[in-house]
């Protein structure tokens, strides 16, 4: 497949966007998207990167642009205390410098997590077919304990009861289901 721009060399890029559900798609050499600019993540570098896609999408969250500045109040810069890296430096390159930024940075990554995961800021994992009967149970049995906790707490004593029995039978299909795939 040829550049859509020159039409002399072949696509590198492809580029796709879906916007109410109207998907439009680009194919470019490197050369035109180089040309083309922040519009396809590039930052005048040579070739492409998974970091520049990050920093991309990064960059174009809205909750990072504050509403109101004072311009004779000095903005305070959030840093990483072990490793001192900034967050507009973790913006341009992509990546962090250490373990601790995940944690200095919590509030900022919120919402790109939730954009990128479909609404989701925690990862739940897949769980695989084979062994996700028993794995399946545990973590539903799990979150009945937390609800029932919840139940109690707000005396509400007659669900923490019907809760508290969704649990007994839970967990006599878990022992049976691992009494049979220990034979």
């Amino acid at each position: 497949m040829n550049c859509q721009e020159c039409n002399q060399r072949p696509a590198a890029v492809h580029f796709t966007k879906i916007v109410n559900g109207e998907k439009t798609e680009v194919h470019l050499c490197e050369k035109c998207a180089q040309e083309k600019g922040e519009m396809f993540m590039f930052s005048g570098e040579s070739g492409f990167s998974f970091n520049n896609l990050l920093a991309g999408l990064l960059n174009i969250d809205p909750s990072f642009h504050k509403q109101e500045q004072n311009p004779f109040q000095q903005e305070e810069i959030l840093q990483c205390p072990h490793c001192s890296m900034t967050f507009p430096q973790f913006l341009k390159i992509g990546r962090f410098g250490c373990a601790h930024c995940y944690e200095t940075f919590q509030d900022q990554l919120k919402p790109v997590l939730r954009r990128l995961h479909g609404g989701n800021w925690t990862h739940s994992g897949k769980i695989p077919k084979r062994i996700g009967g028993g794995i399946s149970l545990r973590k539903k049995i799990d979150e009945l304990k937390s609800a029932l906790r919840e139940s109690v707490i707000q005396e509400e004593f007659e669900e923490a009861a019907s809760i508290r029995d969704e649990i007994r039978e839970l967990e006599r299909k878990l022992t049976a289901s691992q009494q049979e795939g220990g034979k």
